[in-house]
C-alpha cells in the first residue's frame, strides 16, 4: 500500500464528486488493499474520451494498491443505460460483445495493469445476469426497491416525458445486482464512476446492505466538460475515440492542442500522470505561456494512448501545420481518379460522410491551398492532384493530400 491516501491523491487532483460514508471509506482505503469496481457497457469496438476520465481514476488507485475489477455490461448492453439519456437505447448480440470486450481489454492496459500483485481482473455481467429466474430474481431482489424513490431518481427523470419501458426501468435494480454479486464473488466493497451514475449506485450499496447486512461504498468522479458544462471529446466528426483507426493520432494530439485555456490545468490532473508540482508549473501563467502547457497537455495524453513514437510524429506534424512546412504535414492517399472535394474529404477521413463534406465546404471551412472553396462541386484540377497538394480543415487540420500510386 501506498502511504498516501489515495483519497488525498483524487482530491489534490480533483477527481472526487461524491461519496457515502466519507470518514469511514478513507479509514478503510488508508489501511488495506481494497477492491473495486467501474462498470462499462460494450456498447462500441473502442473507448472514447467519455471514459478516459475514470480509467485514469482507476489506474492512480492501482499505482496506490487497490485492485481494479472492470465490469463489462455484457448483460445490461443488451437493455441499454437510460441514464443521460432521450431516447432508448439500441440492444447488442454476444458476438458484438465479445469482440467489444476484446477491444476495450487492449485500449484499458495503457492505464491499469492486468498483472502483479493488485492486477486489474476483467468480468461480465452476462455471467449471472443471462441465467437469472425472472420470479425469483423480482422475489428476491425486486422486492428490495421502491418505486416512488426510483422513480425520482436523475437518471429517469430526462425519460420520463417519452416514456420509460419497463426494459430500462429494471436496468437499475440489474446494476445494483452487480454490485452485489461483485461484494459476494470478490470482495468488492467500493463502486466507482461518473457522476452521471450516483442514483444507479446509491442503489447497489443499499441493497447489500439489506441484503448481506454489510457495508458498501460508492464515490463518483466529475464529469469531462468543458466551462461552459459542455461534454468534451465531442468533434465535428463525434465522438474522440481511443481507436487511431477512429480518430487519428494527429487529429486526438490536435483536440488536445487546441483546447480552451481554461481547461488545461484541469485536463492536465485529470488526464496525465504528471506531478501536480509540474502542472502547477506550466500552469501558473494564463497568458500565451499557456500553449506550452498545452503542448505537453498533447504530447503526454497522445504518447498514453498511442505511444510516444505518434506523439513525437503529431507534435512535429502540428509544428509543419503551423508554420506552413507541408513536406512534414501528415500525408494522406487518395485513390486515383478522386477529384471531387466532396469525396477527397470523404476518403482522406476529414469529414465523417459526404452530408458533412458538403456542410464544410458550404460553411466556408476548406481550403485547398490558399484558396477557400465554398462551391460543393468543386474538382481538383489534374495539375494538383500530379504534384499534390496541402487541404485545410479549418485553423487546426492540415494535411498533405497526394493520388496513390
Amino acid at each position: 500500500m501506498s502511504k498516501k491516501n489515495i483519497i488525498d491523491t483524487l482530491n489534490e487532483r480533483g477527481f472526487i464528486k461524491q461519496t457515502v460514508f466519507p470518514d469511514e471509506l478513507y479509514k478503510l482505503l488508508g489501511s488495506q488493499s481494497v477492491s473495486f469496481y467501474i462498470g462499462y457497457d460494450p456498447t462500441a469496438d473502442s473507448l472514447h474520451v467519455g471514459h478516459y476520465l475514470t480509467l485514469m481514476a482507476a489506474g492512480f488507485m492501482q499505482r496506490a494498491g487497490h485492485r481494479p475489477i472492470i465490469l463489462i455490461g455484457g448483460g445490461t448492453a443488451m437493455i441499454g443505460d437510460p441514464s443521460g439519456r432521450t431516447d432508448m437505447r439500441s440492444m447488442m448480440t454476444p458476438e458484438i460483445i465479445r469482440h467489444n470486450v476484446e477491444c476495450f481489454k487492449k485500449q484499458m492496459a495503457k492505464f491499469i495493469s492486468f498483472e502483479g500483485e493488485n492486477a486489474a481482473i476483467i468480468v461480465n455481467n452476462a455471467d449471472w445476469i443471462l441465467p437469472l429466474n425472472f420470479m425469483d430474481f423480482i422475489r428476491d431482489i425486486g422486492s428490495e426497491f421502491s418505486v416512488n424513490k426510483m422513480l425520482a431518481a436523475e437518471c429517469f427523470k430526462s425519460r420520463m416525458e417519452k416514456g420509460l419501458t419497463f426494459l430500462e426501468f429494471s436496468y437499475m435494480l440489474l446494476q445494483s445486482y452487480d454490485f452485489f454479486e461483485l461484494f459476494k464473488k470478490y470482495g468488492c466493497v467500493l463502486q466507482c464512476g461518473g457522476d452521471d451514475q450516483w442514483s444507479n449506485m446509491l442503489f447497489g450499496a443499499d441493497l447489500i446492505r439489506k441484503k448481506l447486512a454489510k457495508e458498501a461504498y460508492v464515490m463518483t468522479f466529475e464529469l469531462l466538460t468543458t466551462t461552459d458544462g459542455k461534454k468534451m471529446g465531442k468533434t465535428m466528426k463525434g465522438a474522440l475515440w481511443l481507436d487511431e483507426n477512429k480518430t487519428p493520432p494527429y487529429e486526438f494530439y490536435q483536440y488536445w492542442r487546441n483546447i480552451e485555456d481554461a481547461s488545461v490545468e484541469k485536463c492536465m490532473k485529470f488526464l496525465t500522470f504528471t506531478e501536480l508540482d509540474k502542472i502547477n508549473e506550466l500552469t501558473a501563467h494564463k497568458d500565451e505561456r499557456i500553449n506550452e502547457a498545452k503542448r505537453v497537455l498533447a504530447y503526454e495524453i497522445t504518447k498514453l494512448i498511442h505511444g510516444e513514437a505518434a506523439a513525437i510524429d503529431s507534435e512535429k506534424q502540428a509544428f509543419a501545420a503551423f508554420s506552413g512546412n507541408a513536406d512534414d504535414m501528415p500525408k494522406v492517399e487518395i485513390p486515383k481518379g478522386t477529384e471531387k472535394l466532396v469525396d477527397i474529404l470523404f476518403e482522406t477521413k476529414l469529414a465523417a460522410s459526404k452530408g458533412d463534406a458538403r456542410r464544410l465546404i458550404e460553411g466556408g471551412g476548406i481550403k485547398v491551398g490558399e484558396d477557400k472553396i465554398d462551391d460543393v462541386n468543386y474538382a481538383v484540377s489534374g495539375e494538383l492532384l500530379a504534384d499534390g497538394f496541402v487541404l485545410h480543415k479549418g485553423k487546426k487540420i492540415h494535411v498533405r493530400v497526394t493520388v496513390r500510386e
